[in-house]
């Protein structure tokens, strides 16, 4: 049990209504606690755009092999370049706004301003990982198409049957749903404690409004 239902439990206790209590200290509570979960959120997205880098910069400076691989397969056209740029832009924005949105929550001492901040937040992560669940759904067939189309001397996809591609395709369909799925579900487990943590901030908010 956390520190804010403690407290209503103690203010119901005391008070046998939670509603007679100056909601003061409550809202200092919920500004402290959205304050700190949003505080959370920021440092996750900066380790992720540290991974995302590790994951794209490191090997392709210290392995020879897979550089070469790398520029077999892509051939360092544009829109891969564009795919790449295009990415890191997108998680930059993102390590951005979450950045406001803490200031902003950490400035605020009105309860209406705190719970737009909180619905600014959730909006900002929510469509964050829309965009990263549209970009696999759309990408990956095509950087796995790219990838058996370079090595199209072990499949030759010239003389392959209509089943077999048939199979070709279901594979790379199947192996999509599956990779979104994992990153749904990596995303969900953890951002979505999170924006569910605020969430609740926000109805309790939204209580003291009424």
């Amino acid at each position: 049990m956390d520190e804010l239902e403690l407290l209503k439990k103690d203010w119901q206790k005391n008070n046998n209504t939670f509603e007679k209590k100056s909601s003061s200290d409550l809202y200092a509570m919920l500004h402290k606690k959205s304050s700190s979960l949003v505080k959370k959120l920021f440092y996750i997205s900066i380790a992720e755009l540290i991974f995302l880098i590790s994951v794209n910069v490191l090997p392709f400076v210290f392995s020879k092999s897979y550089r070469q691989h790398f520029n077999k397969v892509y051939n360092d056209s544009l829109l891969n370049q564009s795919i790449e740029v295009l990415s890191y832009v997108v998680i930059i924005l993102f390590v951005i706004l979450l950045f406001r949105s803490y200031k902003s929550i950490t400035v605020v001492d009105d309860t209406k301003k705190l719970m737009k901040s909180i619905l600014r937040t959730r909006k900002i992560v929510k469509y964050y990982v829309l965009y990263n669940l549209t970009f696999i759904v759309v990408l990956v067939p095509y950087f796995m198409y790219k990838a058996i189309k370079t090595n199209s001397s072990e499949i030759d996809l010239e003389h392959l049957t209509n089943f077999q591609i048939l199979k070709l395709i279901g594979g790379i369909f199947l192996f999509t749903l599956l990779f979104a799925g994992v990153v749904w579900f990596i995303y969900n487990l953890i951002y979505g404690i999170i924006l569910r943590r605020l969430n609740r901030n926000y109805k309790e908010l939204k209580k003291m409004e009424v």
